[in-house]
This record gives structure tokens, sequence and C-alpha cells, in this order.
């Protein structure tokens, strides 16, 4: 990150902000950034030394010009940074992160900014710097993100093969001060035409424009013969892909074309124009006249000059930690933005799915399948449902409807306390296909697992287990440490709850506790085998005890109310049916052999003695299965914030016990349901 400092050169008091307009002074996401890089901005006359912000190019900051000059002030320019936000600032969108520039700002090309002597200036030639702008740039693509993020990915973009004309919203400061004007996009589209005779040019809108907030250049009238008009959400990526050419005046989208391998026509003198990445039109360009290769341009204009902000954490960071909450925050949108119907989903349950898939329509809850897919229907929702619940009746039903399905369960970090005893969760899934704990159907995750990952997310899924582990966590991070235990080789078995779906589902012929550790004990004679109950069987919520006295014969040690990272510790290697244990053994690198099928099995991680499916063929590593599993397959939820998060925020929130905890009324059910622990069909 770079910015102005927030103290004076060689040591001085902090130079103290100031600000006179409302939208830098109100209490906000843009003021708390400014407060971070800065100090916080703040009305009256600023002395000579201090700082006068200013928003841009506004109309309003010529008044912060005037006080700066005439006090001896320096003066600063604000602006959004090139990755906005999920919508325009005018819908009410806060900014990810913010351009601070002592020189000018960005797009006003007569005179230089910040931005222009970085390219102009500075290196760009570091190792670790380029290898991060293209692992930036191949993220950016991955996930679709742009400027304003509002667009669907699952439209589809017209035919291929097309000329692309970008339009911008009428009196934009970047086209005046780019060099631009009206009269530039009436000749753009008629260089289009001229430039590619008989081919198709379509106009996208601008998403304020097609929101209905600011008029753009171009409309429907604009639309016919050859020419096609597009104010659908389509993603701006994938108009670049089917794109043959790619013309603007100075829109943001012409510095995404350079980054997805065009060399884009321009009729103004934006940042990215006169690096020799563009064809401009207006000629050289004052100062510039360095050629960047595009990931040279990435690094100064997303990692060296902007300043990114981490709501959940509430402090600045680098690009790549704004990108991860970036994504959590898209996923929810893009998968929650049509609202979904809820099936028969208990009541203690809702207020959790609400926060976790409501941030945007909400959730409509039903009690029966018919009246659920009547209401999907006609309100153009998906259905949702419990995991466990999700019939091959209803699963057909939705389709017979057109609707898609999601069945919801549990994360892999889940809390720090049980589900059974109604703690609320930090992550949940959410699977159009299957469910990860059943492998008679493809899941989503299997397709996770099998999809190439590149260096940088392996990083990421490598710094996240070290994490994990470091931390001591687990799925439900609770119990003591580990007693005293008999010297020798020892086997780790976890016991489940036996009516859990992954044992109904994934099972092969063991599918008891006890069974496991006679099955353990049998090709494990002189081991020292220790049984871990689990959970929620030691708190009497599910079923699945082993009677004591079978117990003694079966297991040298009952690690009876031990916590699973310290009891995984204890062990040589750990035998399972289907545990998620099992996986939080993969994680510190302990052998495990599965009887069953367990998502994390079949990967060639594993020795498997269980029916795993003939699919699972490829071979992801560790990284590849932790980077599906606990990156890119689950949701998580910050317990402080209410936002959406990355999981690297919910391990920090479990590590410092900072994760959601039950209230009154779920302690109270939770000691009913331990009445009745047979019967979990009744409140599950």
């Amino acid at each position: 990150m770079t910015g102005p400092d927030a103290t004076a050169a060689g040591g001085a008091a902090p130079r103290r902000p100031f600000a006179f307009a409302l939208g830098l002074l109100r209490p906000g996401r843009v003021r708390r950034i400014l407060a971070l890089a800065l100090g916080a901005p703040r009305p009256g006359l600023p002395g000579p030394g201090d700082r006068v912000l200013v928003w841009g190019r506004s109309p309003h900051a010529a008044r912060g010009e005037r006080v700066a000059a005439a006090r001896g002030a320096a003066l600063l320019r604000v602006e959004d940074a090139f990755l906005r936000s999920l919508g325009p600032g005018r819908a009410g969108d806060p900014p990810w992160g913010l351009m601070i520039d002592r020189r000018g700002v960005h797009f006003d090309a007569s005179a230089p900014s910040d931005l222009e002597h970085l390219l102009a200036s500075h290196p760009l030639d570091e190792t670790p710097l380029l290898d991060r702008a293209r692992a930036g740039i191949a993220r950016i693509r991955a996930l679709e993100l742009s400027k304003y993020n509002l667009h669907d990915p699952a439209l589809a973009p017209p035919p291929p093969g097309y000329v692309l004309v970008i339009d911008q919203t009428r009196g934009d400061a970047a086209i005046a001060h780019g060099r631009a004007g009206a009269a530039s996009f009436r000749a753009m589209l008629a260089a289009a035409m001229d430039d590619h005779p008989g081919a198709r040019i379509v106009i996208r809108a601008h998403p304020e424009t097609a929101l209905g907030l600011r008029p753009g250049h171009f409309g429907p009238a604009d639309a016919g013969g050859r020419v096609e008009y597009l104010a659908a959400p389509v993603s701006p990526w994938q108009l670049l892909e089917g794109a043959v050419a790619v013309y603007t005046a100075t829109s943001l989208m012409g510095f995404e074309a350079i980054l997805a391998g065009h060399r884009p026509v321009v009729f103004g003198a934006p940042f990215y124009a006169g690096w020799g990445l563009s064809e401009d039109r207006l000629g050289a360009l004052p100062r510039r006249g360095r050629r960047l290769t595009r990931a040279q341009l990435f690094a100064a204009a997303m990692l060296l000059a902007p300043v990114w902000y981490d709501p959940c954490r509430d402090r600045l960071c680098p690009f790549e930690a704004a990108v991860d909450q970036m994504e959590a925050e898209l996923r929810a949108f893009r998968a929650d933005r049509r609202g979904h119907v809820a099936l028969g989903m208990r009541l203690w349950k809702r207020p959790h799915l609400q926060a976790f898939f409501g941030r945007h329509r909400g959730i409509a809850f039903a009690r029966a399948p018919a009246a659920a897919i009547r209401r999907a229907g006609r309100e153009g929702r998906a259905l949702a449902v419990w995991a466990g619940a999700a019939s091959p009746e209803l699963a057909g039903a939705a389709a017979t409807a057109g609707l898609a399905l999601w069945r919801i369960e549990d994360g892999l970090l889940r809390s720090r306390g049980l589900g059974a005893a109604l703690v609320p969760p930090l992550s949940l899934v959410a699977d159009d296909l299957g469910i990860y704990y059943d492998p008679g159907h493809e899941s989503r995750l299997e397709r996770l697992v099998a999809a190439p990952l590149d260096a940088a997310a392996a990083a990421r899924a490598e710094a996240l287990r070290a994490r994990l582990v470091g931390a001591g966590l687990t799925k439900y991070n609770l119990g003591r440490p580990v007693p005293p235990l008999p010297p020798g080789h020892r086997i780790l078995v976890p016991g489940q709850v036996e009516d859990d779906a992954s044992i109904r589902c994934g099972a092969g012929a063991v599918r008891t506790n006890r069974d496991l550790l006679a099955a353990v004990r049998a090709a494990n004679p002189a081991a020292v085998i220790l049984y871990k109950p689990h959970p929620d069987v030691e708190a009497g919520l599910r079923p699945g005890a082993v009677p004591a006295a079978e117990l003694a014969g079966l297991a040298d040690a009952v690690l009876a109310g031990v916590d699973a990272a310290a009891a995984i510790a204890a062990a040589d290697e750990v035998w399972t049916i289907t545990s998620a244990l099992g996986f939080e053994a993969l994680l510190r690198g302990r052998p495990v052999t599965c009887l069953g099928a367990p998502f994390y099995a079949g990967w060639g991680l594993t020795r498997d003695l269980g029916p795993v499916p003939a699919r699972r063929q490829a071979r992801p590593g560790l990284a590849g299965l932790v980077h599906a599993a606990l990156i890119a397959y689950p949701r998580y939820l910050d317990p402080v914030t209410g936002l959406p998060c990355p999981p690297e925020v919910a391990a920090e929130r479990l590590a410092a016990g900072a994760a959601p905890h039950r209230g009154v009324s779920s302690r109270l059910l939770a000691r009913l349901q331990g009445l009745l622990a047979g019967q979990a069909r009744l409140w599950r």
C-alpha cells in the first residue's frame, strides 16, 4: 500500500486533515478509511503543513482548494479505488478502497497524479511485486470483479465476434478531465463501424445508466442494423471475452480490457493510455512515453496506489486481503440476489439462515413442499432445504418446476460449540448438486476439489491450514487437554453420531462405533487405541454411545471431553468411518484410514477401505482439498460485523473466542433435546 503518511517528514507531529464536504465528514466507510490512513477529517481552518481533503474534481472541491491555497496547507484529492463496491455509491454501497493523491487525480490528464508518477518513474521490476500483479489479474478475472459488481455472471453475452463500444455517464468528471467530451462518443461509434465494416457493434450501457441513476451518451434509440444496445447486467469480463475489439473514451473498463488481453482503442486520456498498451486516437500524451506491461500497469494501479480496507478487521490491508473480502461479499450477492424459499427449517435455525442467505432479498419460509415450489416459481426464487431433508422426490419436483435446489449444511469450521446444542454457526455450505457427505451423488465440493489450483490459491490454502493448526482450531473447538496415555503406536478412533446423515450415506459395512473399534482392534492388535466419543453423543444429544463394559476390551483409553486437535496431536494415525476429524487429521499431517467414503477420501490422501466413488480420480494434493473444503465451498459470516467474510476472519474470531453464542431460549431448548436424543428428527 501507498498513500500519504499520517506524519510529517522527519518524525514531526501528525498533520491534521481537514475537509469541507459533508461526504468526507459524515460517519461511514469513506471517513473511516481516511481516518486510518491520515487521521479523521475534521471541519475548521487548517494551518501551514496541515492537509485539506477534497473529493477528486467534484464541484465542491473548489472550496477546499481555496482554503488550502489561502492557509498554506497541502491539498489531497480522494477518489474511489478501481474495484469500488458491489453497486454504485449513488445506490448507497460503501467503497472497498480509496485513492488518496497528493499531486492531482488519476483521471485528470492536464496535470500529474500520484498514479501517473508511479507509472512513469517507479521501477516496477521487482519479481515479488510482478508475481503479485499476475496473480491479482488472474484472480479478478476468475472472480469477474469490476468497479461495480451488480452484474450477473450467469447472463450470457451476445454471440462472440462483436466490436464492444463502452458508454459512460453524462457529466462524469473523468470525461471532461480526460480530454474527451460528448462528441467523443459519437466519433468513437463511427470509428468502430468504419474500422470494422460488417461487424456487429455492441454498445455497453454504464451500470448507473442501467439502474436509472444517470443518463448515458447512448440509449436504446441507437440500436438498429448491426448496432445492439446492451443494458442487461452481463459480466464485463464475459463481454470482453467475446469482443474482437474494444472502443472507449475514458472508461475504467478500458483498463479491464487491457487486463483481458485487448489493446483498446481510446478516444480520451485515461490513466491507462499512453503506456503502449492501448491505441490512442489522441496521439502521444505528455509525460507518458514509457512502455509498460500489463503486470506493471496493474501493480501500480491496484497494488501500490490505492488504500484498501478490511471492514471485518477494521484496518487497512493489502490488495489480496481486500479481494478476499470482496469475494465473500460477491458470493453472497450472486447466490442470494433473487432470494430463496426455505423449506422445513426449524425455528431456531431461521435467524441464522436469514443472516447468511437473506442479506439481499430475504428468505421466505415454508412448511409444505408444494407451497414452497409455487412461491419460488412465482417470485423467481430458489429453493433451500436442510441437506438431510432433500429427498429425491423434492429434487425431482424442483427440477420439473425449473427451480434451483440448494442443500444447506454446516461448514467444516463451524463454531465454538455444538450445532446439536443450538450454537449458531460461523459457516454454512449451500450445494446445488448434492451435499458433501453423500458420496452417492456428485456434489459441488467434488467439482471444486477436482478443479486445477493456481500457485496463489495453493499458497492461500497452505497459509490457512497453518493458521488453523497453529491455533488448534477444529469444527467445534471444544474440550480439555489430553490426559496421560499409554506408550506405543497410538491410533485415534473418533466416534460418530450413528444416525448421522454422513453414516447413512457414506458408511460401508462398518456403521456403528462399536464395530469401528472392533475393526481397528482386529487390524492393529498391538496398537494403543484411543477412542474419542463424538461431542453430541457425550452431551446426550444424539445416539451412538458404546457401553463401558464393551469399551474396556476395544479401547486402551477413552478421550472423553478431550479437544479434537489435542487428540490428533497425541495420535500417530487416525481410523474413521466418515468423521470430519479425519479431515482435521490430514491438516495436521497424520495418516488417515477410512472405512467409509467421507468427502476427503478417494483423492490420494487417505488409505481407503470403504466404497469410494470411482469418479474421484483427481489428485489435488492437500492444498487443493483445503482450498475446496475451507475456502471455495463454505460461506462464512463474521459474528462481530455481521458481514460475509473470508475463512481467515472466521478463524481469527474462533481463535479469539469471538464466536456467536446461544441465547437463553436456545439453551433451554438444548436441554429439552437431551431428553429426546433418540428422536433428533423432531428438532433437527
